[in-house]
């Protein structure tokens, strides 16, 4: 059953920013569907557990006209600390809105990456993943492809990964997505193409897609499968055949309510690697 109201984080961290961070971040609708279409300043948003084994850096989708704060976020760090893993959910701020430039979620990304190593949140060994569903899972990629940041490993779910870039789109001639700041951090940085080396992860990655994706073609997984084959890549990649877009953890009417499970058996696999 359903919780009643918001899970609480252990502690809300707010982010550096070039001016003042501004006012409260204010939600929109009602816990579990609850959703921020402004990001007045860049938070994180911690979930811990006694004794995690990893830490998780959780990006959620919206397209980054938006922030899927429960569906994509709260509820991903909930079931994380469930394996055994402190969660941080990323409440970044969005390309194009307020006149943020284009890379800003990736800004804040690093900001956030930053602090939790630095300040309080990663403490001796601990190892660190990535987590990012719809175009949270492109901003994870991209983190992941940042000198310095070091990340044991990437899942990324459904997400507009490289099929957005300007020369790689599928469908073919699908227009720009607005506003264009979102447009061009696509083309700055899409993930898993051969050719465009500087957005192919070196950590390991788990993809988990919907074949018949009307939103985020099925395109953007094969892509980086095939760059994987090329490359020699560490890559598991799943599939479903009847999953919808945005399936996240509580569509469990098809054979995709698989993937949480074949995420967190991945993950122990890969933190076993690492002792």
């Amino acid at each position: 059953m359903a919780a009643k109201s918001a899970p609480k984080p252990t502690r809300v961290l707010v982010l550096p920013h070039d001016a003042n961070p501004g006012e409260d971040n204010v939600l929109s609708g009602a816990w579990p569907d609850r959703t921020l279409g402004r990001v007045r300043r860049a938070e994180v948003w911690a979930y811990e557990i006694a004794e995690p084994k990893a830490a998780m850096l959780v990006c959620g989708g919206g397209g980054y006209v938006s922030l899927m704060v429960d569906r994509e976020g709260i509820e991903v760090a909930k079931w994380l600390n469930g394996l055994g893993y402190n969660a941080y959910v990323l409440v970044h701020r969005l390309p194009g809105a307020g006149g943020h430039p284009k890379d800003i979620a990736l800004k804040d990304g690093l900001a956030a990456l930053d602090i939790l190593r630095k300040d309080w949140a990663i403490k001796g060994d601990l190892p660190l993943i990535l987590v990012g569903l719809s175009s949270g899972g492109h901003l994870a990629g991209v983190l992941a492809c940042q000198a310095g940041v070091e990340a044991e490993g990437v899942i990324i779910a459904y997400a507009p990964i490289n099929a957005n870039h300007k020369d790689y789109k599928a469908p073919a001639g699908k227009p720009d997505y607005p506003p264009a700041e979102k447009q061009a951090f696509y083309n700055d940085w899409p993930i898993g193409i051969a050719a465009l080396p500087h957005g192919v992860p070196a950590c390991p990655v788990f993809l988990a897609y919907a074949l018949m994706d009307a939103i985020v073609p099925v395109e953007h997984a094969l892509t980086f499968i095939r760059t994987a084959r090329d490359l020699g890549l560490d890559l598991d990649a799943h599939i479903f055949g009847r999953a919808p877009h945005g399936f996240a953890l509580r569509d469990t009417t098809g054979t995709h309510a698989a993937w949480p499970k074949l995420a967190a058996d991945w993950l122990k696999a890969k933190l076993a690697d690492q002792s």
